[in-house]
């Protein structure tokens, strides 16, 4: 229910001062100003959900953020808040983020369009007030929220190396200016210094330099604005959010300089990058991408977490999101954010979801994929068991044999395989020995009927714990291409997809060298150098590529598909124009 907390948990908050001496909840209150909430300058009480307590010790009230949602896009486009695509944000759809389970919301705001001219560099009332605005709205939900400084990162911070004493003069009027706005909102607000700062024309020495002077000022100027930005939770970012060793040890060294026990650490994960963007042939979640997230995970916490310092994953997801969908398979995608949900909980980092508008619908106020919603939510309090593959492909032709699929148990058991509420048997319809499930050729032909090309059947594995693993059976024939010509800034190939799903794209020069924008690899970047159209029947090769293409050299292109078959197309660019053949 919105703005309001079920009797459980208010129980939860009371037991929360069960025991502890009552000086030390007054001096909680007098210091936090949580339990009854703040007051304004006009000495009217802000009574809300917001008024739950805010742990006095940083850990414990990071810990209560988890789990956290971006409002990506809104208040951090550029130039205004409805520029890249998402709706204006409205109370109704914090009250639906807040009713999905989460307990933090990070509003990136970018200021730079907002503010006049040096040397006050003042930023707009009115757009204060609508940051504001969202930001009342999101703690009367009983959310803590992360504000920051967003994309003013690379728009004018980056030049502090060059033009040091002009970005430090408008990085401190920014702070000042919010600082003094929000300085008595609840506890439940946290400042964040800035957004994956960088800086040109430096050394790696040099930026580590330039970024501990910013959140040095930054931490200077919030705490001396009074309020209760005396003691307001603050996080402090590393170069780029990046969570790399030397980085973070840079960052963990000015925290504890800056004795402080109200700092919280910030960095992102968007995994490991071959496979976040599929690049480079990483299309699975190996043990590659494992390794890469576990590493990761461990860092954060051997140089944080073990520290006494409490971290924030102020963004994960998937990079490839950014560049159109389809680029991640979808039960990669599962495996990925299971082990990232997995992972992180038991380093004890709270994570903060990145959405730009590719998960949740706002307009519509719904999941665009439930399913993978119900994985991420799962992963927060428990793992699931998840397979080799979600799909099973059934050739149209010839005839149907078994079908293995390894199960990732996770810890959990395998209980039953279903198609709809009917129970499969096992013995008759599939096999189970040990991880190993065996789909029989008989159900398998029952389950694909006539073979119509595509999904004939959804069948779904359910364990002891955590969601059900989907598994998609599908008819396929091998994707027919032909011959095109096009002009270089849409070309398309048409396809025939015939019930196949396109997994990645080599590309090379007759003389065996690679061809493309990155050409350390033949495999090329899904929906960054082509992107498959399956309603409409064409592969698009787009402009990024086909500009990194040399002029009158043919191209062999293969395609990968998730069935195991492949394609071979060649092209040649003369100009403007590119011409596609089948041999």
């Amino acid at each position: 229910m919105k703005n309001k907390q079920s009797p459980q948990h208010r129980r939860r908050r009371l037991r929360l001062t069960v025991g502890v001496p009552l000086a030390a909840v007054v001096a909680s209150v007098l210091t936090y100003g949580t339990v009854f909430g703040t007051f304004g300058d006009d000495a009217t009480p802000k009574a809300s959900a917001a008024a739950a307590p805010v742990p006095a010790d940083a850990k414990a009230a990071v810990a209560a953020m988890q789990p956290g949602w971006n409002l990506g896009n809104s208040l951090d486009a550029v130039p205004d808040e409805t520029a890249w695509g998402q709706p204006r944000t409205t109370k109704a759809l914090l009250d639906k983020v807040r009713a999905q389970g989460f307990n933090s919301i990070r509003v990136p705001v970018t200021w730079s369009d907002h503010q006049g001219a040096a040397p006050n560099y003042t930023i707009d009332p009115a757009y204060i007030k609508r940051v504001k605005q969202v930001v009342d709205w999101a703690i009367d939900d009983g959310l803590y929220v992360i504000l920051d400084v967003h994309h003013d990162s690379w728009q004018w911070t980056k030049a502090m190396s060059t033009d040091h004493d002009k970005v430090l003069s408008r990085f401190n009027s920014t702070w000042t200016q919010i600082s003094k706005a929000f300085k008595n909102e609840p506890a439940k607000l946290v400042f964040e210094s800035i957004n994956e700062p960088q800086f040109d024309n430096a050394d790696a020495d040099r930026k580590a330099d330039l970024l501990n002077e910013l959140n040095t000022s930054f931490h200077k100027v919030v705490r001396g604005s009074g309020g209760n930005n005396k003691s307001r939770l603050l996080m402090l970012p590393t170069e780029g959010c990046t969570p790399d060793q030397a980085l973070m040890n840079n960052l963990a060294t000015k925290i504890k300089s800056l004795r402080d026990p109200r700092l919280i650490a910030t960095v992102h994960y968007y995994g490991y990058f071959p496979f976040s963007v599929n690049l480079a042939g990483s299309t699975r979640f190996d043990a590659t991408a494992q390794g890469d997230l576990d590493k990761a995970f461990k860092r954060m916490h051997d140089t944080f977490v073990a520290k006494d310092i409490p971290v924030v994953l102020g963004e994960d997801g998937l990079l490839g999101d950014d560049h159109g969908p389809g680029g991640v398979e979808r039960g990669e995608m599962l495996k990925y954010f299971e082990a990232l949900g997995h992972t992180a909980r038991t380093n004890k980092v709270t994570t903060v979801l990145w959405d730009n508008g590719s998960l949740f619908d706002r307009s519509r106020g719904q999941w665009k994929d439930a399913g993978l919603f119900r994985q991420i939510k799962s992963s927060w309090t428990t793992r699931s068991a998840t397979a080799a593959s979600d799909n099973v492909f059934v050739p149209k032709s010839g005839p149907v044999k078994v079908r293995t699929l390894t199960l990732n148990l996770n810890g959990a058991t395998f209980k039953a395989l279903k198609q709809g509420t009917t129970k499969l048997v096992n013995g008759k319809d599939y096999t189970l020995s040990g991880n190993r499930l065996t789909l029989k050729a008989a159900t398998l032909a029952r389950l694909v009927g006539d073979r119509s090309e595509g999904v004939n059947a959804t069948l779904q594995a359910e364990f002891s714990r955590g969601v059900p693993w989907r598994i998609q059976v599908i008819s396929h024939g091998t994707p027919v291409q032909s011959a095109a010509t096009g002009a270089a800034d849409a070309f398309r190939i048409p396809t025939r997809f015939r019930g196949d799903v396109l997994a990645t794209m080599t590309a090379k020069y007759a003389d065996g060298s690679n061809a493309g924008p990155t050409d350390w690899t033949p495999y090329q970047q899904f929906n960054k150098a082509f992107s498959p159209d399956y309603g409409k029947n064409f592969i698009r090769l787009t402009p990024a590529f086909l500009d990194a293409v040399k002029a009158g050299s043919r191209v062999t292109l293969t395609f990968h598909f998730w069935s195991g078959a492949k394609v071979t197309y060649y092209v040649t660019k003369s100009g403007s124009t590119v011409t596609g053949t089948t041999s």
